[in-house]
């Protein structure tokens, strides 16, 4: 199914920082990912120009392009253990790279815009893998991490200038690499009387607090755990792929919640940990899956059951970090919605029941749509990498300093941001 949305204007006038007037006109840049669940590409088509302080923003029109048949399968089995080894990683690289490049061109094309009128695509590509806690190799403390969807395909096929590979300058720099949307959940839906939570409900899912009237300072970003991780592994294992997910959260509905499961959930070293701090499949993906059915058989519990209770831990542990991480005041902030989980009414249902304080609401009905968000953000760190512009939160993600962050391959007409 493709997604389309038009013309929604964001004034970015918060100051971050140093960041400076870059005195150029306005710019149509695309950002493209996929995230966690491998479901397809987001695209968004964007309009940015110079404002006082930080850009302006008009979103001119977002699709969401599912991958053809079993790719989705093949990234998650190279994600949990690439089973083809490094020839189907590399052979995945380049093909998500020719995917990113069509979605570049429907997205463009569905807006009515040509390709040459586009100045920056910004790919976040498809993470494999993300170990943003260091090793140790000799002296040296290592943090990696690997998105593919090979950017140079992209511009080569677009001819249009493509920045890509965000998260490994910040973790150069002793960050986590990631969250990398809470610069623009700032700059979307920070209120001057309303502290505010955006939560991101992919197949990770991650926070990020916006206390009221103070633009980019004081914001609190992180990774909680699963989103959908875990409801999309349980359903696809016990309906032997025959369903990847909880469709409007009826198998959660019609069961119960096992208490002694969901204590054992809420026990995960994950948890107990401070950020920053971000995860991914590594942590909540096929290993604990794994357990979690070997526990569930020797009980025995219905299927529907195993089904509601990771549904209760997924919003039981954005619950745990929202009073433990954030502020006091957070316990009674608007909660806005968005990523996949925002769809699932039995999980929204258990988050209202976990924070029944909060105010929930969905990004779109806070005034942006939910799922232009994530593809937005890359659009935005496109632009600030191109005039060479800082695009990480230090005090999110525990970097020593700002960067500039992502990877510039020049398209056919590249001169440079004059």
């Amino acid at each position: 199914m493709i997604l389309a949305c038009v013309g929604v204007q964001v004034n970015l006038t918060t100051r971050y920082g140093e960041a400076r007037q870059t005195g150029r006109g306005t710019m149509k840049v695309i950002g493209l990912m996929s995230g966690t669940s491998a479901d397809g590409i987001d695209a968004a088509l964007l309009e940015i120009g110079s404002g006082r302080t930080l850009p302006n923003v008009r979103l001119l029109c977002f699709i969401m392009v599912p991958f053809p048949g079993r790719l989705r399968q093949r990234i998650l089995r190279a994600a949990d253990d690439c089973p083809g080894g490094a020839g189907e990683l590399c052979h995945l690289n380049a093909y998500l790279g020719e995917l990113f490049a069509k979605a570049a061109a429907s997205v463009a094309r569905r807006a009515g815009v040509k390709l040459r009128e586009v100045a920056l695509i910004g790919s976040h590509g498809q993470t494999i893998i993300h170990l943003p806690r260091p090793r140790a190799e000799g002296h040296l403390s290592v943090r990696s991490t690997l998105q593919i969807g090979e950017p140079s395909v992209i511009a080569e096929r677009t001819g249009v200038t493509t920045v890509a590979d965000f998260r490994p300058r910040d973790l150069a720099a002793g960050g986590e690499g990631a969250p990398l949307t809470p610069y623009l959940h700032a700059l979307l839906f920070r209120h001057p009387r309303h502290d505010r939570i955006v939560l991101n409900l992919g197949g990770i899912a991650n926070m990020t607090f916006l206390p009221k009237g103070r633009g980019l300072h004081g914001i609190v970003a992180l990774d909680t755990g699963p989103g959908n991780v875990l409801i999309d592994g349980v359903m696809a294992r016990l309906t032997g792929g025959a369903l990847r997910s909880d469709i409007s959260g009826r198998v959660a509905a019609s069961g119960q919640v096992e208490s002694r499961l969901l204590r054992w959930l809420m026990a995960h070293p994950y948890l107990t940990r401070r950020g920053p701090k971000s995860t991914g499949r590594e942590t909540f993906g096929p290993v604990l899956i794994d357990a979690l059915l070997r526990r569930g058989a020797h009980r025995p519990i219905e299927e529907q059951d195993l089904v509601a209770t990771v549904t209760a831990f997924t919003a039981k542990s954005v619950a745990l970090h929202v009073r433990r991480d954030l502020p006091r005041a957070a316990t009674s902030a608007e909660l806005i919605l968005c990523g996949g989980g925002a769809e699932n009414p039995t999980l929204v249902k258990r988050l209202q029941e976990a924070l029944p304080t909060c105010c929930l609401l969905t990004a779109d009905e806070a005034g942006f749509p939910g799922r232009a968000i994530e593809a937005s953000a890359f659009a935005l760190l496109a632009y600030l990498t191109a005039h060479g512009l800082p695009g990480n939160l230090p005090p999110v993600s525990g970097a020593a300093h700002r960067v500039v962050m992502g990877k510039i391959v020049p398209g056919r007409a590249f001169k440079g941001i004059q």
